[in-house]
């Protein structure tokens, strides 16, 4: 026995979604032998765009019944019938979260009859309801009102059943086949073929844009783990997911860095961590006409040999104030207060006047040496090696004067002489804050 459920919304996402109509018919599989349909009154404001696509207003909603005063309704029509509706885990996901604010458990097998025409009827350019009943000639009633589409839904799902040669819904009902679990517009096949290696893997709109890259130890095991997550933010991504592709990476490490670089590259629409930048601030030296030594500070790109390097403007400028302070070094020639005759800082006696012309060039340029010196040029060159994504080849990581140049991979029989060798080898990334975090939490677990 199944119910065909279709059920109408406050919005088109998830967050604080509820219900408004409600239509449920319990079908055999040849005929309808129960129905229940009920506008619902969702407690909270429609949205005029929900209005305009429903036609359900406000008005029509006030003297209806609450969910909480039609749920035991719901649960017994629907006793011992799988749950069977357009983009199921949309519908079911949503009562479901109703019924568990009244402090029930909800529960039922599941049939998607999306993903189940996509099988019976392969090739439809969209698998959208409105789509498959006009290629199939079925009427709709009344589009997007629950009694409408519900009514559309059953007789999709009776010509489904009767195409049926190769009992794809007996295979979909099967709890090992993930069928119920998976996104409505999503291939097994492609589940299917994911590799259970290192790497980092792209979920993909009908579009084929990119709306989420995540790293993986095991590719298939993790993309798995979305599709059974229950936050409001993976039901949304997951009813969007229509393909998947992957990278193969060898290690963690080098999946970690490859996926912080795709997501500030690709920006996609799920991933809120990482998506800026932070791109790092070099402090470097230079000798004006007058022979004085300025210290500043630009964008790492735009730096070839930094003395220094950060991750945010203030700690750059927070460093340079220290500076200045304790070598009594200008401000002005530290490009903390540019624009300027004379620092403010002579006027306080804690410059020694090089702005003023009262003091040496070369005294000043002394002590701006001292506090180079006492930095520490970052000279650090590194290679860390990790395994490849064969057996034939290493990955690697290269570091030269302190700064990530980015990951390659290299023949093991190929041997370099010098860190220098592996800008040959290597796949340039761009150095900022997610990498250093990345790669500081290795190195010091390393």
């Amino acid at each position: 026995m199944y119910s065909v459920v279709d059920i109408e919304t406050t919005g088109n996402g998830y967050k604080g979604q509820k219900i408004t109509e409600i239509s449920i018919f319990i079908f055999d599989g040849e005929k309808i032998i129960d129905e229940f349909t009920s506008l619902v009154n969702p407690e909270q404001k429609i949205p005029h765009f929900i209005t305009n696509l429903t036609g359900i207003t406000e008005a029509m909603v006030r003297t209806a019944p609450k969910f909480y005063e039609i749920a035991k309704k719901i649960a017994q029509i629907t006793k011992d019938t799988i749950f069977v509706a357009h983009n199921v885990n949309f519908d079911y996901n949503i009562i479901r979260d109703e019924f568990k604010s009244l402090g029930f458990d909800f529960k039922r097998k599941k049939l998607c009859t999306v993903r189940l025409s996509r099988k019976i009827i392969p090739g439809l350019a969209s698998y959208s309801l409105g789509n498959i009943c006009s290629t199939e000639g079925i009427d709709i009633a009344a589009r997007h009102r629950a009694k409408g589409d519900a009514e559309a839904t059953v007789e999709l799902f009776r010509r489904l059943i009767k195409r049926d040669h190769k009992f794809t819904i007996n295979s979909f009902l099967n709890a090992k086949s993930r069928e119920a679990t998976l996104p409505p517009l999503l291939d097994k096949q492609v589940l299917d073929n994911l590799p259970e290696r290192h790497g980092v893997y792209y979920f993909k709109n009908t579009k084929k844009e990119v709306i989420y890259v995540g790293k993986a130890n095991n590719i298939k095991q993790r993309v798995i783990s979305h599709f059974y997550d229950k936050k409001k933010k993976e039901r949304t991504m997951c009813l969007e997911i229509a393909d998947i592709s992957y990278t193969e990476t060898g290690s963690e490490l080098i999946a970690l860095l490859h996926e912080s670089a795709e997501i500030k590259h690709l920006y996609p629409k799920f991933n809120r961590a990482q998506r800026k930048a932070g791109e790092a601030v070099g402090l470097f030296s230079y000798e004006d006409q007058k022979g004085i030594l300025h210290l500043a500070f630009n964008r790492l790109k735009l730096i070839p040999n930094p003395i220094m390097k950060f991750y945010s403007m203030a700690a750059c400028r927070s460093l340079l104030e220290k500076i200045c302070e304790t070598f009594e070094l200008c401000p002005k020639y530290c490009h903390l207060q540019p624009n300027v005759n004379a620092c403010f800082h002579f006027q306080l006696q804690q410059c020694r006047g090089i702005c003023s012309e009262k003091e040496t060039i070369e005294s000043y340029n002394k002590r701006v040496h001292k506090a180079i010196k006492s930095l520490g040029l970052q000279t650090d060159n590194l290679i860390i090696k990790e395994s490849g994504r064969n057996d034939k080849e290493h990955g690697f990581i290269l570091i030269l004067n302190g700064i990530y140049q980015g990951f390659g991979y290299i023949n093991k029989n190929l041997k370099l002489d010098s860190p220098e060798d592996y800008l040959l080898y290597v796949k340039p990334q761009k150095d900022n804050r997610d990498i250093h975090r990345i790669l500081n939490s290795y190195l010091s677990k390393n």
